[in-house]
């Protein structure tokens, strides 16, 4: 069945949505919580978490993409989980590390306006990963959207660490010159 069909059933509130959603996706929403959260079963349970939040959400949204959606949903729920009851265990620490690189490159000071400037700031970033080479687009994206660890990130593509953390940071180092550009920070 195709997300078109699936999305239909979802806005005709018919249970097999949710069934033909975790037949397509359930490995897909895995993957990304078991890269965050780093524990089978937290990972299964957001992934649960997120099916029921679809089934809540559609109608009244009505989502173009059905996977990037349900990716956004279990990733903003597997963040809100490490909010709520982050030890040094969960993770390995993982998450607090690559944010806190990312952090580096594209935080201003704080203040009232950042919060409202982070919508427009999401729109130059994604204009900066359109137009990067698609290996450094993917690495980038590994590291900070599904907070892949660099080993992991190396095995995949088949690089060395030292090779990922040096593309990763050149890549956050343009992102910075990029931002500061356009006076975003």
């Amino acid at each position: 069945m195709d997300d078109t069909e699936i999305i239909s059933l979802y806005m005709q509130r018919n249970e097999l949505a949710i069934s033909e959603t975790d037949r397509k996706y359930h490995g897909y929403c895995m993957s990304i919580a078991r890269s965050i959260l780093r524990d089978e079963q937290d990972a299964a349970e957001v992934v649960n978490d997120a099916f029921y939040a679809v089934w809540n959400s559609i109608p009244p949204n009505e989502p173009q993409t059905l996977m990037g959606y349900l990716g956004k949903i279990t990733r903003t729920l597997c963040l809100k989980r490490l909010r709520t009851a982050y030890t040094a265990k969960r993770g390995s620490g993982e998450t607090a590390i690559a944010m806190d690189e990312l952090k580096e490159s594209i935080c201003a000071a704080d203040n009232v306006e950042q919060e409202i400037a982070a919508k427009e700031l999401s729109v130059y970033i994604n204009a900066f990963l359109r137009n990067l080479p698609e290996k450094e687009r993917s690495v980038f994206i590994c590291r900070y959207w599904y907070f892949q660890t660099i080993d992991e990130i190396a095995r995949q593509y088949g690089d060395s660490q030292a090779k990922v953390k040096s593309m990763l940071f050149r890549i956050r180092s343009r992102l910075h010159k990029y931002l500061e550009k356009e006076e975003l920070l």
